[in-house]
């Protein structure tokens, strides 16, 4: 059964040039990092730093209008990041970016190398369908701190990403909790890809194949279907 994926009209409001598209997939075979997926990451690093030609991140213009809409709702974009801009900022740096695990590192790859924030969700650990709402403040985030499960609470008109069960990402896409991240374990998962004009949608369409045609590759024969939200 296909995800359900909606999106508030409260969200629409606030951010009109708005628009994901979805990579769903069954039957993936993960593991951990190897070399072929970190040369994935080295390449997607070069790729950035071409599309930026000496910018920092922060100053693309798709990342300057996911800073206007961070401010919007009330969130410090310098502080808390979307993870694109986030993930760009590391591959940029001496440290460079992280290794996690094959699933992640695609994803990863896909998000830097086209400056687009992609997240990834382990759909069986998804209750219900996925909807992108303003929080009412209320609604539960279990993550972790110091080795502990926490709850914490998102602020009162945050956007965030949930499920039956909760929060399962913070301010839009800056941080994920673990109940539904991708594991050396996960055999299905959503992909979502997400956009704010000035990003044309077929830029985001392209960077939705070129995860496709990665999963393809790493889990042949998994069953793969890309939505776009523009159809």
């Amino acid at each position: 059964m296909t995800l359900s994926l909606t999106v508030s009209d409260e969200v629409r409001a606030l951010a009109p040039g708005f628009t994901h598209v979805a990579v769903e997939a069954h039957g993936l075979t993960n593991g951990p990092s190897t070399d072929a997926g970190s040369a994935l990451l080295d390449d997607a690093a070069r790729r950035l730093a071409e599309r930026l030609a000496g910018r920092a991140p922060h100053e693309d213009p798709h990342m300057a209008a996911w800073r206007e809409v961070y401010t919007a709702f009330g969130s410090k974009p310098s502080r808390t990041r979307n993870s694109a801009e986030a993930l760009a900022k590391r591959a940029l740096s001496e440290a460079g970016l992280p290794r996690i695990n094959l699933l992640v590192d695609l994803y990863n790859a896909v998000s830097v190398a086209h400056l687009i924030p992609v997240g990834g969700e382990d759909l069986d650990h998804i209750q219900g369908g996925m909807r992108l709402v303003r929080a009412t403040g209320d609604e539960e985030f279990v993550t972790v701190a110091v080795g502990e499960e926490v709850v914490e609470h998102p602020d009162a008109g945050e956007v965030v990403w949930r499920d039956e069960a909760g929060v399962t990402c913070r301010r839009w896409n800056w941080r994920q909790g673990p109940r539904t991240r991708l594991t050396e374990q996960t055999t299905s998962a959503v992909f979502l890809l997400e956009g704010m004009a000035p990003m044309p949608v077929p830029a985001i369409e392209a960077a939705a194949a070129e995860l496709a045609e990665l999963l393809e590759k790493l889990s042949p024969g998994a069953r793969i279907t890309v939505r776009s939200a523009a159809t």
